[in-house]
């Protein structure tokens, strides 16, 4: 079901859909759920439905959910869930705050 969800993002119809959600948000994290998240939602409850999860919000976060608890059970699911996870969502830079960076840090 992951490879399908995945596979679905990659349709042209629905990279288009998601490249035009992401114009709009322009890297605006609030923007990003307002724009990007219900398109997102959609292509995932498009595919999911057919697999018996409820084609709602609900649904995607069941979803969501079971492929969580596996994987740390299975590389390949953990591996397919960040592959869709970068799908939409934004790469999330980690400031670095350790010592030796050089960056001057004032609390």
């Amino acid at each position: 079901v992951l490879a399908e969800v995945i596979k679905a993002f990659g349709s042209p119809e629905n990279a288009q859909r998601i490249d035009e959600a992401r114009d709009n948000a322009c890297n605006d994290m609030g923007k990003m759920l307002q724009f990007l998240l219900p398109v997102a939602t959609q292509i995932q409850q498009d595919v999911i439905k057919a697999y018996g999860f409820s084609s709602d919000g609900e649904g995607v976060l069941k979803f969501a959910r079971l492929i969580k608890s596996y994987e740390s059970q299975d590389p390949e699911i953990a591996s397919m869930s960040g592959k869709l996870k970068a799908l939409f969502l934004p790469p999330m830079a980690l400031p670095s705050h350790g010592p030796g960076t050089g960056e001057n840090i004032f609390f």
